[in-house]
């Protein structure tokens, strides 16, 4: 199996992969500060919490959650002001944008990750890596999936099976990829080079 991003000439790899990962690490950043308000308790983890939920009634109480700031942050006379749009559900919707940027950006990153570390053994090695580079373009399109997911359940209230447990399904299986894909770019650069 050939590596997606196999046909890049070998002297630009690094480059690329240090300008993608800077992308990745900005945007990461950005993400921080969207995530800070989305911290409730109902979402202890913010966007991951919704993300994660699983089902109609943990999505629906992290929705609420996030909608009950307007009415303590706007209320007039203790009675929340109609129409009051919370900032939490508003950085959620706005980081679900963000987010399509975010996804071609990081899943590059890992991808050229993997490949050079994939490159410095070769063999079996190599071919593992081809499939994880594979793998984080996957995950790049599990993320859509699940964002498409929490985009009808926060944008049209659609909050009801399948939305909840496609978005679960399509984070964890992200996850599990991005993490897998990582964890194989850090042996290959930590594991010494056979002479």
């Amino acid at each position: 199996m050939k590596h997606p991003l196999e046909n890049i000439p070998s002297t630009s790899r690094k480059p690329l992969f240090f300008t993608f990962l800077a992308g990745t690490l900005i945007l990461f950043a950005v993400f921080r500060v969207l995530d800070a308000p989305l911290r409730t308790p109902a979402a202890p983890n913010g966007i991951v919490s919704f993300e994660l939920a699983g089902t109609p009634f943990q999505a629906l109480a992290i929705i609420d959650s996030w909608h009950e700031q307007s009415y303590l942050a706007s209320s007039v006379a203790g009675e929340p002001v109609p129409g009051m749009v919370s900032r939490a559900y508003s950085f959620a919707v706005f980081g679900l944008g963000i987010d399509y940027l975010f996804m071609p950006v990081y899943a590059t990153a890992l991808a050229l990750g993997i490949l050079l570390a994939a490159r410095k053994h070769g063999g079996w090695f190599f071919t593992l890596g081809a499939w994880l580079g594979w793998g984080a373009y996957a995950a790049m399109l599990l993320d859509a999936v699940e964002n498409y997911a929490l985009a009808r359940m926060l944008l049209l209230d659609e909050v009801w099976s399948p939305y909840p447990e496609v978005a679960a399904f399509s984070a964890s299986s992200k996850f599990f990829l991005l993490l897998l894909g990582l964890l194989f770019a850090l042996v290959g650069w930590l594991w010494p080079k056979k002479a």
